[in-house]
Order: structure tokens, then C-alpha cells, then sequence
């Protein structure tokens, strides 16, 4: 694959061509990186403050009483955006969905427990244990080459 830049002195919005014989994995991967917007800091409230979280400083982000909570070692936050648009924040080589209601953060996975029929326990970086639905198994069995 060929990169090529033009500098134009009349262009308002940069212009991103993609010009090839067919559409392939690498091609559409490339389009959903240049469509996606990631963000490397997401607001969380504690107490009455906010605090810009790090990506990689969150274990997991989890719904509960129609809440959003990211959690970060010992501490919980409450996230003002609902999963899924979280999701979409998210770099996608780092987190996974594991259920209707959870999203992990794979770096901070220590184990897992395949002998749950259905299903795989999850033993996390801060000593937390959570479940993947059985929706969400064969996902995530797949990304981890189980």
C-alpha cells in the first residue's frame, strides 16, 4: 500500500482518497480507523469533582441503577455517556464487551474460567470478578485465540 500526501493552500477540510481495484479487510479496517473517533481521556465524577480517566488506567466500565461507572482500581466513577457510545470511544484493540452491561478493559484480565458451562468467569487486575454472558463467549473466544 502506497501513501501519498498533497499540500493544497485552497483546501478548508482534508481530503482522504483511498483509490483501489477492490475493496479487501485491510482497505475496509483502514476506513473504519479513519471513521472512528477515539478519545484518550474520558470525564469521570467522584464526589463532587471530575477527573479526566486514561483509556488504559480503566479495568472496566459497567452499568448499574441506571448508572455508567468506569472503574479504576479501588474507585468507582460515574460516566455521563451510556455504554454504547462509550463503546465507540474506546480503542477496540483494548476493550471488550462481555455482556449487555459490561465492557473490559482485555490488558486487565488475569484470568479465566473456562469451566463454567456457557460461559467464562473473569478474574480482573484489581481483583474483581465478572462473567461474560453466553451472547458474548464465542467473541471473545475468538479475540483471545481460545
Amino acid at each position: 500500500m502506497k501513501v501519498k500526501v498533497e499540500l493544497d493552500q485552497d483546501c478548508v477540510e482534508p481530503i482522504i482518497l483511498i483509490k483501489t481495484k477492490e475493496i479487501t479487510n485491510e482497505i475496509n479496517e483502514l476506513i473504519q480507523f479513519l471513521n472512528s473517533k477515539q478519545y484518550e481521556m474520558i470525564a469521570g465524577f467522584y464526589n463532587d469533582t471530575v477527573e479526566l480517566l486514561e483509556q488504559s488506567q480503566i479495568i472496566r466500565f459497567y452499568a448499574s441503577q441506571q448508572k455508567v461507572y468506569a472503574q479504576v482500581n479501588d474507585r468507582e466513577y460515574v460516566i455521563r455517556l451510556r455504554l454504547y457510545e462509550i463503546e465507540n470511544r474506546l480503542n477496540q484493540k483494548d476493550f471488550i464487551r462481555i455482556s449487555h452491561s459490561e465492557i473490559v478493559n482485555l490488558k486487565a484480565i488475569e484470568k479465566l474460567d473456562l469451566s463454567f458451562s456457557g460461559t467464562i468467569q473473569l478474574l480482573l487486575s484489581n481483583g474483581e470478578v465478572t462473567y461474560v454472558s453466553r451472547r458474548y463467549v464465542k467473541k471473545i473466544k475468538e479475540i483471545l485465540g481460545i
